[in-house]
C-alpha cells in the first residue's frame, strides 16, 4: 500500500517534476561541455532523452502511462545522470563521494528493468493461449530477468571500461570493481523485488495496451 500512494501524483505535478529534471539534464550537458567530460555529457544526454520516452510511448504506441509510472522512469535515468557530475565546484561524482547512490540508481533502474519485462511477458501470455504463466513463475521471471540484465550491463560496463582505458581516454561508464560489481547485482535484485511484490498492480493498463496492440497484429 505504501508503494501504491507513492506513485499516487497528479499530472501537473509530474509535468513540473519532469521539466525540472529536464533543465537540470541540460545544465549537466553544460557542465560537462565545460570540462570536457564525455561522461557527464553522454549519460545527461541520455537521461534527457529517456524523460521523453513516456511521451513518445504514449502518443505513438498509445500505451497508457500515469503521472506516477512517469516520473518513475524519468527518475532512474535523472538520478543516474546528476551521479557522473556532484556537489558544485567539486570534480568528483555522487558516484565517487556518495557510498549508496550507487545503490540507489540501480535499484531504480532495475525496477523500470523489470516492470518493462514483466509487462512484456504478461501480456505475451494473456495474447497467447499457447502460453500460460503462472503466478509464482511470474515473481521468479521478474528476478532472473531483472539478474540476467544486470549480469548484461555489468558486463558492457566492464568492456565500456576496459576500452577506455586501453585508449588512455574517460570511460562513459565506470566500473570499480568485483565487490561493486557483486553490490549492483544485490540491489538490482531489490529493485526487481519490490515490483514483483508491490509494482505489478501498477502496470495493468500498460500489459492491457500490449495485448491489444499484440491482438491487433494478427488482424
Amino acid at each position: 500500500m505504501k508503494i501504491r500512494r507513492m506513485l499516487r501524483i497528479d499530472e501537473h505535478r509530474q509535468r513540473q517534476l519532469s521539466r525540472a529534471m529536464q533543465l537540470i539534464l541540460i545544465g549537466l550537458i553544460f557542465i560537462g561541455l565545460d570540462r570536457g567530460n564525455l561522461g557527464i555529457i553522454v549519460n545527461a544526454s541520455v537521461g534527457l532523452g529517456v524523460t521523453y520516452l513516456p511521451a513518445i510511448l504514449e502518443r505513438d504506441y498509445r500505451i497508457p502511462l500515469d503521472a506516477g509510472l512517469t516520473l518513475w522512469i524519468s527518475a532512474a535515468a535523472f538520478f543516474h545522470a546528476v551521479g557522473t557530475v556532484g556537489l558544485p565546484g567539486s570534480e568528483a561524482s555522487f558516484y565517487a563521494n556518495v557510498w549508496w547512490w550507487d545503490h540507489m540508481t540501480h535499484a531504480l533502474s532495475s525496477s523500470v528493468v523489470a516492470a518493462a519485462g514483466y509487462a512484456t511477458i504478461r501480456a505475451v501470455d494473456l495474447h497467447s493461449d499457447a502460453i500460460y504463466l503462472p503466478g509464482r513463475f511470474m515473481f521468479v521471471f521478474i528476478l532472473l530477468f531483472v539478474i540476467a540484465f544486470g549480469v548484461f550491463w555489468e558486463v558492457i560496463e566492464f568492456g565500456i571500461s576496459s576500452v577506455a582505458a586501453l585508449a588512455g581516454t574517460g570511460s562513459v561508464l565506470t566500473q570499480y570493481g568485483l565487490e561493486d560489481t557483486l553490490f549492483d547485482l544485490v540491489f538490482d535484485t531489490i529493485g526487481g523485488l519490490i515490483v514483483a511484490i508491490w509494482g505489478t498492480a501498477h502496470l495493468t493498463d500498460v500489459v492491457g495496451a500490449i495485448r491489444s496492440r499484440l491482438d491487433g497484429s494478427e488482424r
